[in-house]
């Protein structure tokens, strides 16, 4: 194990002082280690996040933690976990860097939680990772598939989630390779690690060559007229996108103006049909044929098991909102640290539910298994194929395996989970 953490307790032999030996049971509520974690008590949890509720990310990202928030209820509903329910403290970022190590260190520092869980976004995350570490504060399932949450030397409180950029461009540049094989292809994406992640996962199959043209926009300007006119000029016939959803929209909509019409095909960060439908309006048609990748289950399988269950705890305890892609989101998020909860057991400090994560037993909705372990803090491993066909947004294919190195993108054979009977993890 890489972690240099340091076990919060410490035998009672190491005392010499029977008054303070006293003194530390009375602190200790009776031998609860967790009496003396920060944000956590005998009977509740309290967890932290930076979102975008607003600015220009908060198109579909806003409605994530509400989705956390509501599987939280639910198993709040049932007596929460190990005798404690959890209180999950949402702060608004706005998707700006500076808003967001404001809002960590008032949630770390003056709320005192015991973790941040998802906190959403590459460039604003970013800004927080050497606070979340010094503090030694548990950073969970960042809301991200940047590949800087998966260090786990250098910051062994941190652990991603969805799959990251790169493992997703893989699974699209392989299908490029095998079913648009003469087609240019060219990039959009986002200036900072999302889109370099999303671009080397591209070049790593097709080649440096392989990717001719390359666009990028930054979020603060929504003017990306120039890049897609560029994209046009260069006779680009598919384009490749490390967007979120908000510039999904403006790209497919510009390119519409423009009379510039290629294959989209995107990572799950800036796909989810329901938001970017949301956001093109009545242009919605344009998102005939768009492709991406997704490594959660479709919120329009209604067969799949995990979907049935968000659905109803969307209804009974989000206020029926619109079922999206980020609703399953939300609710994985909510799930794995739930499940976190249950196998780590009563007692509970932050080294120990690092601990029990890097002992690799979470699973979840999603497609491929989770990586977790001491040497590995990435996420899902994988992806599959999506296409939008009317109004749905449809998988297809095998679902595949790889990693952001040099792995082979294979198929994956392992066999999905399903959720447990009352949707809430084994202890």
């Amino acid at each position: 194990m890489h972690s240099t953490r340091q076990p919060l307790r410490r035998p009672l032999a190491a005392v010499s002082s029977l008054g303070l030996i006293l003194a530390l049971g009375a602190c200790g509520g009776g031998g609860d280690s967790a009496a003396s974690t920060p944000g956590v008590t005998a009977d509740s949890i309290l967890v932290g996040t930076h979102q975008p509720l607003t600015g220009p990310a908060a198109a579909g990202y806003s409605t994530i933690s509400p989705a956390t928030k509501a599987y939280f209820d639910y198993v709040n509903s049932k007596g929460g976990v190990h005798g404690r329910k959890i209180t999950y403290k949402v702060e608004d970022d706005g998707y700006n860097p500076a808003t967001t190590q404001t809002v960590v260190r008032e949630l770390v520092l003056k709320d005192k939680v015991f973790a941040i869980v998802n906190g959403l976004g590459t460039p604003t995350h970013t800004g927080v990772l050497d606070f979340l570490k010094t503090n030694k504060v548990p950073d969970l399932f960042v809301a991200s598939g940047s590949r800087s949450w998966n260090q786990p030397e250098k910051y062994p409180t941190t652990f991603g989630f969805q799959a990251d950029y790169t493992t997703e461009a893989k699974v699209q540049a392989t299908y490029i390779e095998q079913n648009l094989p003469d087609e240019k292809v060219c990039f959009l994406g986002q200036d900072d690690d999302f889109g370099q992640d999303t671009l080397r996962g591209l070049t790593q199959i097709l080649g440096e060559d392989g990717v001719a043209e390359r666009q990028t926009y930054v979020t603060s300007n929504t003017n990306v007229a120039p890049q897609i006119g560029k994209l046009k000029a260069a006779g680009c016939e598919v384009v490749a996108l490390a967007t979120v959803p908000g510039f999904t929209a403006l790209a497919v909509g510009t390119a519409a103006r423009l009379e510039f019409a290629p294959q989209w095909i995107s990572t799950s960060v800036g796909a989810d049909y329901s938001t970017v439908a949301g956001a093109l309006g009545d242009a919605a048609p344009l998102l005939e044929g768009f492709l991406s990748t997704n490594y959660l289950p479709s919120q329009f399988d209604d067969a799949n098991p995990w979907v049935s269950l968000f659905k109803q705890i969307n209804t009974d305890f989000n206020d029926d909102a619109p079922f999206t892609g980020n609703t399953v989101y939300g609710m994985t998020v909510g799930y794995l640290f739930v499940q976190a909860l249950q196998q780590n057991g009563k007692e509970l400090t932050r080294d120990s539910l690092l601990e029990t994560i890097e002992d690799g037993g979470l699973d979840g909705p999603g497609l491929t298994a989770l990586r977790f372990s001491a040497d590995d803090h990435s996420g899902y491993g994988g992806a599959q194929m999506a296409k939008v066909t009317g109004s749905s947004q449809d998988y297809f294919g095998p679902v595949y395996t790889t990693d952001d190195g040099d792995t082979p993108v294979t198929e994956y054979t392992g066999e999905p989970t399903v959720p447990p009977t009352d949707g809430i993890p084994a202890a």
